[in-house]
C-alpha cells in the first residue's frame, strides 16, 4: 500500500521497481483503468473519481508500454488524435505539427504508421500525448524501442515542457537526470519516495534489485554519474 504522494506542478516522478510491483498497475488506477480499492486520488484539488472521462481527458495524457495504432494512419492523424478532448478549442493541425517537430518526425509527418520503426513509433506515441496539452503526463516506459541517446533525449524533451509527469522506467541510469524523485516500489508496497540521491543509495538497489551501485565523477565535467552492475562473481 502506497502513503500520501503529492506531485507540485511540472514535478516529474520515476517510478521503478523490479517486474511485478505494481508499477504500470499504479498508472491505470491513475486514469481509471484499474478500480481504486483503497485510499483516493485527487488531481487539481478534486477526487480523480469527481471527474467525468472526458474531463480527466482534458487534464491526462497516457503513454502505454505497448500502443496498437491502425498502421494505415499517417503520422500527423496519428498524433492530431491528441486533440480530441479539445476539439472546437484549438487548432489540431497546428498543435500537431508543433508536437511532431519536437519529438524529431518533421521528415515523417505524412508517413503512415505501419511504415515507421519501434522507436520512430513510441515517438509518435509520445508527439499525441503531448498533443492532448495535460496537466498530468502518465508515461510507461515511455524508453522502449530507443537506442541509448534516443532515450535521454526522449526524456529531456519531457522534462523541458515542464508539465507533471509520472514515468515507470526500466533503464536505471536515465533516473537521475530526469526525476525530481523517485518512488521505488517493491511487492506492491513503497520502499521510498525521494530525490535520487537518496532513492538510488546503494543498499536500497541492492535491496530492491540486487545490483550494486558507484556514483564516479565525469572525467570531463567532474559531474557525478551513477553506475549500476551485478555484484561481483554473480
Amino acid at each position: 500500500m502506497l502513503n500520501a504522494i503529492a506531485l507540485a506542478a511540472g514535478e516529474r516522478l520515476a517510478v521503478i521497481g523490479p517486474n511485478g510491483c505494481g508499477k504500470s498497475t499504479l498508472l491505470k488506477t491513475l486514469i481509471g483503468e484499474r478500480r481504486l480499492t483503497s485510499g483516493k486520488i485527487w488531481l487539481a484539488g478534486q477526487p480523480l473519481s469527481a471527474y467525468s472521462r472526458h474531463q480527466r481527458a482534458h487534464r491526462i495524457a497516457y503513454l502505454a508500454q505497448h500502443d496498437e495504432a491502425d498502421p494505415g494512419l499517417r503520422v500527423e492523424d496519428y498524433v492530431a488524435l491528441g486533440r480530441l478532448p479539445h476539439q472546437g478549442h484549438t487548432t489540431a493541425a497546428q498543435d500537431s505539427a508543433i508536437t511532431i517537430a519536437d519529438v524529431g518526425l518533421a521528415r515523417q509527418t505524412h508517413a503512415r504508421i505501419g511504415t515507421l520503426s519501434g522507436g520512430e513509433r513510441q515517438r509518435a506515441a509520445l508527439a499525441r500525448a503531448l498533443a492532448q496539452t495535460p496537466q498530468l503526463l502518465l508515461l510507461d516506459e515511455p524508453t522502449n524501442h530507443l537506442d541509448h541517446l534516443a532515450r535521454q533525449r526522449l526524456l529531456m524533451l519531457v522534462r523541458r515542457k515542464g508539465i507533471a509527469t509520472i514515468a515507470v522506467l526500466h533503464d536505471l541510469p536515465l533516473v537521475s537526470p530526469f526525476a525530481d524523485r523517485v518512488l521505488v516500489l517493491r511487492s506492491w508496497q513503497m520502499v521510498i519516495c525521494a530525490p535520487p540521491d537518496v532513492a538510488l543509495a546503494p543498499h536500497i538497489v541492492m535491496a530492491t534489485f540486487g545490483l550494486e551501485s558507484y556514483t564516479l565523477p565525469h572525467p570531463l565535467t567532474g559531474q557525478p554519474v551513477r553506475f549500476f552492475a551485478a555484484p561481483s562473481g554473480a
